[in-house]
Formats: structure tokens, C-alpha cells, sequence
């Protein structure tokens, strides 16, 4: 099997635009990047591992690249119990960017919906559900409205 890395890029390019239009920022791939980034991340750290796992298996090669990124498995995972502590950990994993990537909470819980919508496209319905059944109450919202779609 020979890994063709120009399909992977274009494929990337083509979603990171895509999404960028999605959140509003216009041709600002770069900063979508970013909120993809800390979005999957935040996400990884909530959710059990085996349920990364199932995930990512279902992501183009482009997406899984971003979601292990830097991934460190933990015995221990985060102990979220509502959508402030959500997007606290999103903007932690965001850096000095966060102050304007996440510029409110109100918009920051846009772009994670947004970010759920858009990855609906990879991930199959049981799996958003199965993700959705092992968060805690006040964040099962974040995926229940994209799931929808």
C-alpha cells in the first residue's frame, strides 16, 4: 500500500476550507487549524480511550493525524461536569491563541457545535451517540444538536 501524502494535504485543504466558512472565519485556515485542534484534543481527554479508538478509525487519515497529536494515554481522564469547564479545557489546549480563537464563551460553544457538525460527515451516528451517551450531562447538548444532522 503506498501512502499518497498529496491526496492526504488536498483532502485537509479542502475540509479546512470548508470549515473555516463554517465558523465564520472566512479563508482563515490557519486559525480553523487551531480549533480543530483544540477541540479534538479537549475531546480525547473526556472521553475513554477505547471510544478515541473506535473514533479515529473512522476518520480520514487527515483527522486522525490531528487528533493524536501530542497524545499521551492517561489512566486518569478529565472530570468535566459542564460546558464553562468544556471550553476551559478546549482554550487550554488552544495556548495564547485562545484569547482570540475563543474570544466568548457564547462563540466558543458555536465552534464546538460547528466542529461536531462538521466531523458528522466521518463519523457514523452510533459512534456520535455512543460519544454523546459517556458525557456528562450538561455537554451531552454539544453533540445531541449535531447529531441531528
Amino acid at each position: 500500500m503506498a501512502l499518497n501524502f498529496n491526496q492526504y494535504a488536498t483532502e485537509a485543504n479542502t475540509f479546512l476550507k470548508g470549515y473555516a466558512k463554517d465558523l465564520n472565519l472566512g479563508n482563515d485556515k490557519e486559525r480553523a487549524g487551531r480549533i480543530l485542534s483544540a477541540v479534538l484534543h479537549a475531546l480525547r481527554e473526556i472521553i475513554p480511550p477505547e471510544e478515541s479508538l473506535q473514533l479515529i478509525a473512522q476518520f480520514p487519515m487527515f483527522l486522525k493525524a490531528v487528533y493524536v497529536n501530542g497524545w499521551t494515554l492517561k489512566t486518569k481522564r478529565e472530570k468535566i461536569k459542564n460546558i464553562t469547564e468544556f471550553i476551559d479545557l478546549v482554550r487550554s489546549f488552544d495556548g495564547p491563541a485562545s484569547i482570540y480563537d475563543f474570544e466568548s464563551d457564547d462563540l466558543a460553544e458555536n465552534y464546538i457545535q460547528t466542529t461536531f457538525i462538521s466531523l458528522r460527515k466521518y463519523i457514523s451516528l452510533g459512534e456520535l451517540e455512543d460519544i454523546r451517551t459517556g458525557l456528562p450531562k450538561d455537554l451531552k447538548p454539544l453533540i445531541y444538536h449535531s447529531v441531528m444532522f
